[in-house]
C-alpha cells in the first residue's frame, strides 16, 4: 500500500517562505504522478500543483503560479513544495497526493487515489 507523509508546515509571517516535503513509501515512487492540494476551513479541497513521473513537467493553480515550486526526487522518494512570498490566503492544510494516471494537469482530487494526512500552514498578516 502506498503511504504518504507530509512535513514542513508551520506558522510563518506574510512574505515568508516554507518548504513542504512528502515522503512516499510502499510502492515504486516513480510510477505515480504527484500533486499538492490544500483545504482551508469551510472550503473545498483545492488544487495547488502537480508534477509528472520524471519531474520535468509541472502545472500550477493560478493563485500560486510564480510563488510556489513543486519538485520530486525519485532517488529519495520525496515530493516537495517550495512556497515563497506567502500570504494569509495560503493558510490551509496542505496534502500531498499520488495518482496512477501518468500525466499532469490533474487538477481534481478525483484523479488521486492516495493521500497523506496533511500538514498545517498558517500565514500571519
Amino acid at each position: 500500500q502506498l503511504q504518504l507523509v507530509e512535513s514542513g508546515g508551520g506558522l510563518v509571517q506574510a512574505g515568508g517562505s516554507l518548504r513542504l516535503t512528502c515522503a512516499v513509501s510502499g510502492r515504486p515512487f516513480d510510477r505515480y504522478a504527484m500533486g499538492w492540494f490544500r483545504q482551508a476551513p469551510g472550503n473545498e479541497r483545492e488544487f495547488v500543483a502537480d508534477i509528472n513521473l520524471v519531474g520535468d513537467a509541472s502545472n500550477y493553480a493560478d493563485s500560486v503560479k510564480g510563488r510556489f515550486t513543486i519538485s520530486r526526487d525519485n532517488n529519495k522518494d520525496t515530493l516537495s513544495l517550495q512556497m515563497n512570498n506567502l500570504t494569509s490566503d495560503d493558510t490551509a492544510v496542505y496534502y500531498c497526493a499520488a495518482s496512477n494516471l501518468q500525466s499532469i494537469g490533474l487538477t481534481s482530487p478525483i484523479y488521486f487515489g492516495w493521500w497523506g494526512q496533511g500538514t498545517q500552514v498558517v500565514v500571519s498578516s
